[in-house]
């Protein structure tokens, strides 16, 4: 990865250095920056570990970069680790196999870099999805000279990009159709433009439902441990002008009770053939609520995230992450000395390069420089050192509480085998997964 990064946006979402071209607009959403696209051979992305209050852009010119930032979560949301898939792939064949003039040796190499991106996070269909559709483009044409099929490796990522703002905007046009004028709104995690190139699944079915006038409010779930609701759902909604309001995800049955909530809407990571729905931890326990209070609930994301190779929710692989997150908080934050004591002080720190300080208790906090400012990367701790800690990133929700699918080709309805497998039908990529 490059070691150069640009300031993006501050918290207030003021708009940011993106790549493309304009989206139209819709409820304030071309406020919002591109999420990863491909820039001067190089591929760039918002660094959401740090959002909303530090916004960077990562530069990453080889796929090892790409795959660094899909583990921190840099770059997460399914359809995002679709597009990153790609991108990834794109950079090998643009820089570290645009001399490999053996055929074995090419396709020997890009075999080892599929596997490395698909390893990278097991739970999402996308990332998968999006490393083997690079990987049978070039499975097809094996036999071709070299130089036309990495241009036709090149081709494929840019347009698997292209393609997934085109999906999400259907997603948003179908389910907003099933909203109700003056709907309230509550999600989970982050399936906005940032979950995906641009636009978003869930939040994109909001943004389009608001812009039609049927949004009255949302509630945005914090999202336990990582806190991708709090962090990064309220900052889009904020930035589209949508109404919103961020309450801990244990405060949900309680606004159903009341009668706040007329409709919950979540992405999805991985949608098995039976309608089983991965997605963030959390999501179960609010698809049983929905059912209890008679609230529509529905799953919104594009055909990529269906796998019709497994058949319910139990073959899924679930991700463990880092007890860290659940133990502590991770913060950042771009501090400008007010004096040259304090410049004299921070230069001194980090003379060197960063500064990591080691403090009581486990907490910890890195310090370098910024321009003509500091930043500050902190993790706090506040769980007892040493306790057991389970810390499972997503959860399976039965098809029984689910109760439509969303998608871009249409809407899927019980019996899912059925609607599923229909609406999966020709859609590019969804049948190649085990192709080779």
């Amino acid at each position: 990865m490059s070691d150069e990064t640009h300031e993006t946006q501050d918290a207030q979402g003021s708009s940011a250095e993106e790549g493309g071209e304009d989206s139209t607009p819709t409820a304030g959403v071309d406020n919002l920056p591109k999420t990863i696209w491909w820039e001067d051979g190089k591929v760039r992305m918002i660094d959401q570990s740090r959002l909303p209050l530090v916004g960077d852009v990562l530069e990453c010119d080889n796929y090892a970069a790409v795959c660094w930032a899909i583990k921190g979560m840099a770059v997460r949301g399914a359809p995002a680790l679709g597009v990153a898939a790609a991108l990834a792939v794109a950079l090998w064949v643009e820089h570290q196999a645009t001399y490999i003039n053996d055929p074995s040796e090419f396709f020997g190499g890009l075999e080892e870099v599929v596997a490395e991106i698909k390893a990278t996070r097991p739970t999402a269909v996308n990332l998968h999805w999006g490393a083997e559709r690079m990987r049978h483009v070039a499975n097809s044409l094996e036999g071709n000279e070299l130089a036309d099929i990495r241009a036709a490796l090149m081709k494929e990522a840019f347009e698997i990009v292209e393609e997934d703002e085109a999906r999400n905007r259907m997603i948003g046009k179908h389910g907003a159709e099933l909203l109700e004028a003056n709907s309230k709104v509550l999600t989970h995690c982050n399936a906005g433009s940032l979950a995906t190139a641009f636009f978003g699944t869930a939040l994109g079915v909001i943004f389009t439902a608001f812009d039609e006038g049927k949004i009255e409010h949302v509630w945005v779930d914090e999202t336990r441990p990582v806190l991708q609701g709090a962090r990064l759902t309220t900052w889009e909604l904020m930035t589209a002008g949508v109404p919103c309001a961020l309450v801990t995800d244990s405060m949900a049955g309680f606004l159903m009770g009341s009668g706040a909530v007329d409709a919950v809407i979540v992405g999805a990571d991985r949608i098995a053939a039976n309608g089983d729905v991965a997605n963030k931890i959390g999501t179960y326990s609010l698809a049983i609520l929905a059912h209890e209070h008679g609230i529509p609930f529905y799953v919104a994301a594009p055909t990529s995230t269906i796998d019709l190779l497994i058949s319910d929710g139990s073959e899924i692989e679930i991700e463990h992450r880092d007890p860290d997150e659940v133990t502590g908080i991770t913060w950042s934050g771009v501090y400008e000395p007010a004096d040259p004591v304090a410049t004299q002080a921070f230069e001194a720190l980090t003379a060197a390069g960063q500064f990591e300080l080691e403090m009581q208790r486990g907490h910890k906090m890195l310090v370098s420089r910024k321009g003509g400012a500091y930043q500050i990367d902190g993790w706090a701790r506040f769980a007892p050192i040493g306790v057991p800690v389970l810390n499972p990133a997503f959860d399976v929700t039965p098809a029984k509480y689910v109760t439509a699918i969303i998608t871009e080709r249409g809407v899927a309805r019980p019996d899912y085998e059925m609607s599923l497998a229909v609406l999966s039908m020709g859609s590019k990529g969804i049948h190649e997964l085990n192709l080779s």
